[in-house]
């Protein structure tokens, strides 16, 4: 497993969700009150960029078909998604988001 340095943690912050790039896989980072969360970016139930989405709390909710997902645990947490998304622990280090990647 690796740390992967991704965006500045000030970017996260101010939009609350935004798309990187890990390894080559297309991850979603989130901040909810202070505390960073990464997934999978593409929505188990279609071809869709969750970080295109809207952040609520905890919950993702999917720009094309208004699923929801728990950014903590990946669960899918709303119709029409029944499939839960990866998760990847992060970390802060110099003002960076990094996340940790196993492949």
């Amino acid at each position: 497993m690796a740390w992967i340095r991704t965006v500045e943690q000030s970017h996260v912050e101010r939009e609350g969700v935004a798309p990187a790039v890990v390894n080559g896989l297309r991850v979603a980072l989130y901040c909810v009150d202070g505390q960073f969360y990464a997934t999978s970016d593409m929505c188990t139930h279609a071809l869709a960029w969750l970080s295109e989405g809207y952040l609520e709390d905890h919950l993702i909710e999917c720009p094309l078909h208004q699923g929801l997902f728990d950014i903590r645990t990946g669960a899918a947490a709303g119709a029409p998604c029944t499939e839960a998304i990866r998760t990847f622990p992060v970390r802060v280090e110099d003002g960076y988001l990094f996340v940790e990647y196993d492949g």
